[in-house]
């Protein structure tokens, strides 16, 4: 690419693409072990955050269950508690 201000050299875009890949689930990284394209990893990404997301909410929602059913001075929730922190 020229010199132009603002542009990402292709190597630029390989080495983040290489980041983007190591942070994917070890199985993605297979997949896309056979240099797949930017496309195709872009969305496979998006999908793991939206999984991740997911998995926040529920384990989010079944700590709240957690602590409702707990007396909110039990050594338990304090321990839940500092973890939170």
């Amino acid at each position: 690419m020229s010199g132009r201000r603002g542009r990402i050299s292709d190597d630029e875009i390989n080495e983040l693409i290489s980041k983007l890949q190591a942070l994917l689930p070890e199985s993605s990284r297979r997949r896309n072990a056979n240099r797949s394209s930017a496309s195709k990893l872009l969305k496979e990404t998006c999908s793991y955050i939206k999984s991740l997301h997911r998995e926040v909410d529920d384990l989010s929602e079944r700590l709240s269950e957690l602590m409702s059913t707990m007396d909110n001075d039990s050594p338990q929730a304090e321990i839940i508690r500092s973890l939170l922190r």
